[in-house]
């Protein structure tokens, strides 16, 4: 059987680099490769680019993943072809945060003609912009706590003006998180105004845009969504943690929390929650894989919470470990994700860029 190429990006200029390493281990240890000749491109903290060919055996450590003894190459030529002198069949990014998820990378496969893993350029600029992404789905009737926005120069300048916007808006605890990271980088559980404070100064490390969202007593569930055109949905899960906020430390270093898969919900809830995350899909014009979050209250309301264009993607992370429970393995997982790459490329050769 002839091989497909596939090559593997990872890294990336940004503070989720080493979740996206991680992820990078996890993916290289479980593609098939009686099917797939595998390449891996790792972009390094600074931007470079490097690359390794014909990955085929297990990935011990991390550490191996950053390619120490292999000079940096021009990201074109690198993309070019593969080890086997071919095209690439699909690029598989697994690249977390700005620079990876945020379509600036997407934009690049699109401009070489590369079929690539995971959602087009809108949809992966509008699901990482959290204030975009919660005027979409405004716009799509899915109902959402309240929240406001800002820019780092606004507070600045009107700091006064936006603590007090906070307090007459909405209620402590509130969420202040930066517009464009994931992996809860940079987010705070704010309880005061002294907190609040503490709380913006951290996150504008990070963006120059916020957002802050009223909290609420609510469990954290879960749903994935995976497809092009005619997208499927799992089951909901929920994310049960030992910690008062599901951060970043928690998330990757801790294990302090834990994941109930299916979530014990009414199955009335259940549907409704697989619907609205289907809403949210279609809100963005996403393709291939979606994570959807929602809060559930004691009282059975739903509030989207926000999608998340390149969710955790480790064997043990929730999107993946959803579509187990429906009976997709890993790897089955992983080879559904490249063809529908592929699917949806083929279905862009079909437009017309000439005019008769």
């Amino acid at each position: 059987m002839v091989k497909e190429n596939i090559c593997i990006v990872y890294g990336g200029k940004s503070a989720e680099h080493d979740v996206s390493k991680l992820t990078a281990q996890n993916v290289l240890n479980a593609i098939n490769k009686d099917k797939y000749l595998v390449d891996i491109i790792y972009i390094t903290n600074d931007g470079q680019w490097k690359k390794k060919n014909n990955i085929a055996s297990e990935i011990k450590s991390v550490e191996e993943l950053s390619l120490e003894d292999v000079e940096a190459g021009e990201i074109t030529l690198l993309l070019k072809e593969s080890s086997e002198g071919n095209k690439y069949d699909a690029i598989f990014p697994l690249l977390h945060g700005p620079n990876g998820e945020d379509g600036t990378i997407q934009g690049l496969f699109e401009v070489l003609d590369l079929p690539y893993v995971g959602n087009g350029v809108l949809a992966a600029s509008s699901s990482m912009d959290k204030l975009v992404m919660k005027q979409l789905f405004e716009h799509r009737g899915l109902p959402q706590l309240p929240y406001i926005s800002f820019l780092r120069s606004e507070y600045e300048k009107y700091e006064g003006n936006i603590i007090k916007l906070v307090k007459d808006k909405l209620t402590y605890p509130v969420f202040v998180k930066p517009a464009n990271l994931g992996s809860s980088v940079g987010i705070s559980k704010c309880n005061n105004e002294e907190e609040l404070k503490a709380g913006i100064e951290e996150a504008f490390q990070f963006d120059r845009k916020l957002v802050i969202e009223q909290g609420i007593d609510a469990r954290e569930v879960e749903v994935a969504v995976l497809g092009n055109d005619y997208p499927e949905t799992t089951w909901p899960g929920e994310v049960i943690k030992d910690v008062a906020f599901y951060d970043y430390k928690s998330k990757y270093k801790d294990g302090k929390i834990s994941l109930q898969i299916p979530a014990e919900l009414d199955e009335e809830v259940q549907m409704t929650l697989r619907n609205m995350a289907l809403e949210a899909f279609k809100a963005t014009d996403c393709s291939g894989l979606v994570r959807a979050d929602f809060f559930v209250t004691e009282d059975n309301q739903i509030f989207i919470n926000e999608t998340n264009a390149m969710p955790g993607f480790t064997a043990f992370s929730m999107y993946p470990s959803l579509w187990e429970n429906m009976g997709l393995s890993y790897s089955e997982l992983i080879t559904k994700l490249i063809d529908l790459a592929k699917e949806r490329h083929e279905d862009k050769k079909k437009n017309k860029y000439t005019i008769d």
